[in-house]
């Protein structure tokens, strides 16, 4: 516990505030500690907020730590990235230069187009895009962090933009474990330039909350004493409180002007205080002024509209001779109205009296006039419309070309709030106009998809011209998927598409042939998301034609026609060979919808390691840019494809990374294909209790109208009740997941076989009829698919409800089939039911053989729980196994896995961090944990442990290696 005695080195000056200095001193010990915190400092204006942050930061409370403090402007409040500058300032990084920083090293560098208010260099790693550049700019903190830690001050965050109060949120998610402290500062009163964003922060981040409460009437007697040389009278003292409410700003200029007027702290002074009143600061500043030369008023009211600027544009905005400027700046000082230690004014109480007496117009028209002189002087067009957006009205016709142009910047640093803010201010002088309305919506698409797709049903309202309203109805189409409603965005796709038809004629040009297949693409893309509107997807996909896939629109449309065609499973070579052409191109940056779509069919069609490929194009192109869902998505995916193909350890691997990236942004708790993928890895891990709780955790609302995150779920379900002994539960969610897919037109054999795990089940319930039932189904859809994987599920379904011999011929059939397939946990299973089969015929030798190959199998698979069943009926048939021991590597978590493979290469804890989204204190933490599971004690014994001949580790075909190792 902090005492006076601790809070030495604190300005003598301020008065009243011992105890928040105490908070503040707590919290940066608890940074040294690495207990990073979070402080929200509130007050009203003048109350004392940036004397006491100066004061803290001056003590010895932040001796040997980095300190950034940057305090947000008004005019610059709605710029993206603006109060992000100003609390990097101080560092430089802004200049041609700063990619040769050290502090840029790395991913760091992407976080370059925050720091400048030009236009974003097109060469930043990255691109446009929100999530770069919080990632960017994540790292860089991390960067200021290695040497000691780190305190980051942002005053006046009531008027920061949204984009940098999102990157403190982005860094508070991530900060457990950092040396780090971090304080905001808001004018209670004053309306925040982002109000939600600066809400959520304060709800969700747990900050310890300071308000500072007016100087009691002890403080302000000190202070009176301070002003004043002779005794200072009670009577003063009550009437100065009243009179000042305790603000400690308009007390000073409150004393400070009696005192300059010759009052007295006595009787006669508390009624000339009560004369004064509350609006000191106003009739001082203009008292002041009024006797001076008119030229300092002028540089003045210029300083107040520019903030820090040049004195030579202060002149030029003043109208005076450069030499009056630093004249004036000089009386503006001795007045206290000029900060002592930059060419700004005092407070922002002082910008307020010194503009308020020329009114709104004139005020307007000098903002007006600085606008057109940054302009002039070569800024960029954010810190011009800086101006413009204080204006009443945008009034003038080169205003909207400004805004756009701030907007067009804006977007390609990746703050799309701040171009939407400009847009908003064209749309007041340009109501009907469709271009603005997209290209708000292209910039809200990612943040607040919502009121995108709201933009643009009001430019499809607007619009007129064929082409544009297609190319708006691409953008509403995905803005619909990404909002959850699909079945609205395949409505009007339909419609433009008709219109589309009708207008370009029967030999359309180049371009408008291209624009057609993107808008038919695009409709399959949407159709296929719903089971409201698969089934028409899946008519129009069958009446066209197939495209030859030389445009990526072209292309675009035969990734998702391969998709329908698995859907349908009637022809796995047409499929793949549909997913093959849509590949064709790697190096032409095909959208991630073609990569998935191919991957999944591709997959479906038995082609695993060409599945894979596609994947690890699309994940490797999402970490060079930092696209985070996209990455997300497809680890979720190549979960799925591995776990199918036997590669349990990393599949797993995948899945766990999955989770912890969604477990730190925003939009995790909406997703369900991660949750999903894990859970399905877990069940054959055999761990179904965590599965189910993992899917109970889904908060997805409506899931069953969904094509695909449905199906998953319902099958991790069932999978999980059935390893809970639940039966029953697990056979009405196998069934229930049949029943949904074939309703959805969804009749694939290898896509969640639900009919072989439901046979399996009945037939352990003995209601033989209804396996046989539903064996039959499945082996007339197996057939008409075609590939090795179905065949061999359709003769183990049929192998299981037969008896005797027949059925051993069966699963015999079933373990060949199998075997020639990438299904290598199948392939494992089948080998368990034959062994089974085996021993109740009698052949205790056969049976022995077939139940020593599905344990060894299973557990190079990481199929614990069937490798553990295979064993124990190995036992029982008399056979003899070495005892499964969990080998160290089984111990390990998926993720801890992947960590330790990375670190057994020689990358650093830094490089594994950046190329799996996660913290350098996450990675710290696993490698940790396996240093402990693994008995070692640094990373160079990794390399070793892992590659141990004795330790199955689960390796998959060549196919998933290479794969692993292009990663």
């Amino acid at each position: 516990m902090l005492d006076q005695a601790d809070l030495r080195g604190l300005s003598s000056a301020l008065l009243g505030r011992a105890d928040e200095l105490r908070v503040l001193a707590r919290h940066a010990e608890a940074a040294r500690a690495r207990r990073a915190g979070l402080v929200h400092l509130s007050g009203p204006a003048g109350i004392g907020k940036t004397s006491l942050l100066r004061a803290f930061l001056k003590s010895d409370a932040c001796r040997n730590m980095a300190v950034l403090y940057g305090s947000c402007r008004q005019v610059v409040g709605g710029a993206g990235y603006g109060g992000v500058r100003e609390l990097f300032g101080s560092l430089g990084l802004s200049g041609e230069d700063a990619r040769n920083s050290p502090l840029l090293r790395g991913l760091a560098r992407r976080a370059l187009p925050a720091l400048t208010s030009g236009p974003a260099d097109e060469g930043t790693p990255g691109g446009p895009g929100v999530y770069p550049v919080l990632h960017g700019l994540y790292w860089l903190v991390a960067n200021l962090m290695a040497d000691r830690p780190l305190v980051l001050v942002l005053d006046d965050v009531q008027w920061c933009d949204e984009r940098s109060l999102c990157w403190v949120d982005f860094l508070l998610r991530r900060a457990e474990g950092l040396p780090l402290l971090v304080v905001l500062a808001q004018r209670g009163e004053a309306e925040p330039v982002a109000p939600a964003a600066l809400a959520d922060i304060v709800a969700q981040r747990g900050p310890t909350l300071l308000r500072l409460a007016p100087l009691s009437t002890r403080d302000v007697a000190e202070m009176a004493r301070r002003v004043f040389p002779g005794p200072v009278e009670p009577g003063f003292v009550e009437r100065a409180a009243t009179v000042s409410g305790g603000n400690p700003f308009t007390l000073s200029r409150l004393l400070t002007e009696l005192r300059a007027e010759g009052v007295q702290p006595d009787e006669r002074g508390a009624r000339r205080l009560a004369e004064v009143g509350g609006q000191v600061v106003s009739l001082s500043v203009g008292a002041l002024l009024d006797r001076q030369p008119p030229w300092v008023r002028e540089v003045a009211r210029a300083i107040a509209v520019l903030g820090e600027e040049s004195p030579e544009l202060i002149a030029t905005l003043a109208d005076v001779p450069p030499s009056l400027v630093a004249d004036a700046v000089l009386v503006l000082r001795r007045a206290e109205l000029m900060a002592p230690d930059r060419p700004d004014l005092v407070h922002d109480m002082v910008r307020c009296a010194v503009l308020g007496p020329d009114g709104g117009e004139a005020t307007a028209e000098l903002r007006t006039r600085a606008a057109l002189l940054l302009s002039d002087a070569g800024r960029a067009a954010e810190d011009v419309a800086g101006q413009l957006m204080l204006l009443p009205a945008v009034s003038q016709p080169w205003m909207p070309g400004v805004l756009r142009e701030a907007a067009a910047q804006a977007e390609s640093r990746g703050a799309p709030e701040a171009a939407v803010r400009y847009l908003y201010r064209v749309l007041e002088v340009e109501p009907h106009s469709v271009p603005v309305r997209v290209q708000m919506a292209t910039s809200l698409a990612e943040i607040n998809p919502a009121e995108a797709l709201r933009l643009l049903e009001e430019a499809l309202d607007r619009v007129g011209d064929i082409r544009t309203r297609a190319t708006v109805a691409v953008r509403y189409g995905m803005t619909c998927l990404a909002v959850q409603q699909s079945p609205a965005g395949a409505r009007v796709l339909e419609e433009v598409l008709a219109a589309l038809e009708a207008g370009l004629g029967p030999e359309p040009d180049p371009a408008d042939r291209e624009l057609h297949t993107l808008v038919e693409s695009v409709l399959l893309i949407i159709g296929t998301d719903e089971k409201a509107t698969v089934s028409a997807a899946r008519d129009r996909a069958a009446r066209l034609p197939e495209p030859p896939g030389d445009t990526p629109a072209q292309r675009q449309m035969l990734a998702m026609m391969s998709v329908l065609n698995a859907m349908e499973g009637c022809s796995a070579g047409r499929t793949a060979e549909q997913a093959r052409r849509a590949l064709r191109f790697p190096g032409t940056g095909l959208e991630s919808w073609s990569l998935i779509s191919s991957s999944f069919a591709l997959s479906l069609a038995d082609e695993v390691g060409e599945a894979l490929d596609a994947l690890d194009g699309l994940l490797q192109h999402s970490q060079a840019t930092a696209a985070v869902w996209t990455y997300v998505l497809g680890l979720s995916a190549r979960t799925f494809i591995l776990h199918s193909a036997g590669a349990i350890p990393d599949a797993l691997a995948d899945a766990q990374t999955a989770i912890e990236i969604i477990g730190e942004e925003r939009w995790g708790d909406g997703a369900v294909m991660p949750q999903a993928a894990l859970a399905t890895v877990l069940v054959d891990r055999g761990e179904p209790r965590r599965a189910e709780e993992l899917l109970l955790g889904i908060k997805r609302p409506d899931l069953d109208r969904f094509v695909l995150q449905y199906h998953w779920y319902l099958m991790a379900r069932a999978r999980a009740r059935r390893a809970l002994g639940d039966r029953e539960a697990a056979l009405a969610l196998f069934l229930e997941c049949g029943d949904s897919l074939e309703k959805s037109r969804f009749t694939n054999p290898s896509f969640l076989p639900w009919w072989a795990e439901a046979v399996r089940l009945l037939v352990k319930m003995n209601r033989a009829d209804e396996a046989r039932e539903i064996a039959e189904y499945g082996t007339e859809l197996a057939g008409r698919w075609g590939t090795s994987r179905a065949l061999g599920l359709a003769a183990l379904s049929r192998g299981m409800i037969t008896p005797g011999g027949a059925g051993v011929e069966l699963l015999t059939e079933s373990v060949r089939l199998l075997a020639e397939s990438p299904a290598r946990s199948m392939h494992a299973e089948a080998e368990y039911l034959l062994g089974r089969a085996l021993l109740k015929t009698g052949d205790q030798r056969g049976a022995r053989e077939r139940l020593r190959a599905a344990t060894d199998l299973a557990q190079r698979c990481g199929a614990l729980a069937l490798a553990g069943a295979s064993r124990k009926l190995l036992v029982t048939a008399g056979g003899r196994m070495r005892k499964m021991s969990a080998s160290p590597l089984d111990m390990l978590t998926g993720m801890e896995r992947r960590v330790a493979g990375l670190a057994a290469t020689g990358e650093s804890n830094r490089s594994i961090a950046e190329s799996l989204f996660v913290t350098v204190r996450t990675i710290e933490t696993h490698l940790t944990s396996v240093y402990r599971k693994l008995g070692v004690s640094r990373r160079t014994e990794l390399g070793a442990v892992l590659h141990t001949p004795d330790i199955p580790d689960g390796q998959p075909p060549g196919w998933v290696v290479e794969s692993r190792w292009r990663r």
